[in-house]
């Protein structure tokens, strides 16, 4: 996947995030749900300019998946591209977007990684034990790990495992023929909620439908952003 030249970071900015990772890293649990969710919300980031970061969530009712609620917040870009401390780029905005929030979720399912990172601390996760709120993610390119291509039909899964063998998500066949969707428990979830939770959220997209509308109203308020 393209992405534009950033210039090195700084070592020493480097150094506190990865430090500051290692310990949100240790407040990660992985947990069964307590009980069925009411509530699920979509998270997803873009970035309109280099310069600027827009979040967007979205809160569906479940199972029905009816719209709830969407809110969206923009603001500057404060920390620079980092490989494997992205979520530090996106998580503050997407904080001040969740603080909009009328309708608290149950859940929330994240355009990117849970556990499934180099050092187990993908946005997902970060979020999750920043917000102390269950927690997924759903991504739609591997970060690491490997794993055998999945059947070509719809709800074929297969494992998506380090180099001991440990399990950091599943590889599952959203839709007939089309790419694969990597999903990793981020915070107070398990795997199997994560995948449970993201087939029963698929309505005949490649994407399940809290980060696909998360994505679709993203381009809306793109728009809004740019008129203001």
């Amino acid at each position: 996947m393209y992405r534009p030249y950033h210039p090195p970071a700084d070592p020493l900015l480097v150094r506190e995030l990865t430090q500051t990772q290692e310990q949100l890293r240790g407040h990660v649990r992985l947990l069964p749900l307590g009980h069925e969710p009411q509530f699920i919300a979509g998270c997803d980031s873009s970035f309109p300019t280099p310069e600027t970061i827009l979040s967007v969530l979205v809160v569906l009712r479940f199972p029905s998946l009816d719209l709830v609620e969407k809110v969206w917040h923009s603001g500057p870009v404060e920390v620079p591209y980092i490989p494997g401390l992205l979520s530090f780029r996106e998580a503050p905005n997407v904080l001040r977007a969740y603080e909009k929030l009328r309708q608290q979720p149950d859940i929330l399912m994240v355009d990117g990684h849970g556990i499934a990172h180099p050092r187990r601390m993908g946005i997902a996760a970060h979020l999750g034990v920043m917000l102390d709120l269950p927690a997924f993610g759903v991504a739609k390119q591997r970060l690491t790990g490997t794993f055998t291509e999945p059947a070509l039909t719809k709800g074929s899964i297969s494992p998506l495992t380090d180099k001991s063998g440990e399990l950091l998500g599943e590889v599952i066949r959203s839709k007939d023929k089309v790419n694969p969707l990597f999903v990793s428990p981020g915070h107070r979830c398990d795997q199997a909620t994560a995948t449970r939770l993201t087939l029963a959220c698929l309505r005949g997209y490649k994407l399940p439908e809290p980060t696909r509308l998360a994505d679709h109203w993203a381009e809306e308020f793109k728009q809004e952003l740019r008129a203001s």
